[in-house]
């Protein structure tokens, strides 16, 4: 009974810092705020393009759509479908790599490092090369396929080496086979000749969402996201430590398979829409930790507001770039992501 007492104690003391280094009032601003921005950037968003529209116009073309009017056709045929694809695609990647770096305790967690992007996007190579004609429901179910095999193998490569699976060995197995998939899908696409179908798909862009494929996606995203606000207390209990979440009672085993699904999930569909966009996943649950605290029923949801503005915005600054040029948003997204990435390497940091 005293080493029970003593045990729970010590548990105590390990969750107590937990309450500390929270800060539910900064995430209720940031939800309030992030939400309150991104409706604006949506709208502004709405309104740039090749063919500047007024906000008015675009008040009305969503509330009173007249199909005869061109400007309304522009907004509800192109650019909304656009915009809401990178509101759902920012969530995803956010959440997915909150809910990585949360299980692995690995700061440097992120679909993109981890070989899930590639390996979806090398299921859509493979189904545009042998499988023109898919719909796109079926190009979505290949991509959670591939998804799962990249990280099935870089999860296995890297705790084939002696030592067992470190946070190094996960980041350089992901970045090989990142390497090697996409070296294969480029041969693939140079073989079938469909490079120009894949190109902007591999520089990552919202360029031609439909609304078809929100309407495929957003089940899929909108269940995922509320099971990894479900899975939240577990994750911020796993991120303390395996030890100390099975002393808490959790099992496990059980929430890092239903975390794993909920992450391929959204990986997965967001690399069938966007494509190869890199390091959202990595900067925002970082950028969230550092406001929020290390409880994650607060990092989720933030993250999920944050990763979607970033992307609108990442997606609005690429279009003004260059216009009526498009730079792809991966590249925009890439020029934080890159030097983010290589002081979280120098730094070494692995406490979350």
């Amino acid at each position: 009974m005293n080493h029970q007492a003593v045990s729970g104690s010590g548990l105590d003391r390990k969750a107590e810092p937990l309450k500390l280094r929270s800060r539910p009032w900064a995430a209720t601003l940031i939800l309030i705020g992030g939400l309150i921005a991104l409706a604006l950037g949506v709208a502004v968003s709405v309104s740039f393009g090749a063919a500047d529209i007024k906000l008015s116009v675009v008040w009305t073309a969503v509330f009173h759509f007249n199909p005869d009017i061109t400007e309304h056709q522009i907004i509800r045929e192109l650019r909304l479908p656009r915009v809401l694809g990178g509101v759902m695609v920012g969530a995803s990647f956010a959440v997915a790599g909150a809910i990585m770096q949360g299980m692995t305790r690995n700061p440097l967690a992120d679909s993109g490092l981890m070989g899930i992007n590639s390996g979806a996007g090398f299921a859509l190579a493979v189904c545009f090369a042998f499988f023109p004609n898919l719909s796109f429901m079926y190009l979505i179910l290949y991509s959670f396929i591939g998804a799962g095999a990249g990280a099935g193998i870089v999860y296995g490569v890297g705790s084939l080496a002696k030592g067992g699976l470190t946070p190094a060995r996960l980041v350089l197995a992901g970045a090989a086979l990142s390497a090697l998939l996409s070296a294969m899908s480029e041969g693939i696409a140079l073989y079938f000749k469909i490079g120009q179908d894949l190109a902007f798909w591999y520089a990552g862009g919202l360029a031609g969402t439909k609304w078809l494929q929100l309407q495929i996606m957003s089940p899929w995203v909108g269940a995922a996201i509320l099971g990894a606000i479900v899975l939240s207390r577990s994750i911020t209990m796993l991120s303390l430590g395996e030890d100390i979440a099975r002393g808490l009672g959790q099992r496990t085993g059980l929430v890092k398979l239903a975390g794993t699904l909920i992450v391929l999930i959204l990986a997965g569909a967001s690399v069938a829409i966007v494509g190869a966009v890199g390091f959202v996943g990595l900067i925002i649950p970082h950028l969230t930790r550092y406001l929020v605290g290390v409880d994650y029923r607060w990092i989720i949801p933030c993250s999920a507001v944050l990763g979607a503005l970033l992307v609108v915005g990442g997606d609005l600054t690429a279009r003004m770039i260059n216009p009526p040029h498009e730079t792809p948003v991966g590249a925009i997204i890439a020029l934080i992501g890159v030097p983010f990435f290589l002081y979280l390497a120098r730094k070494e940091r692995r406490e979350l």
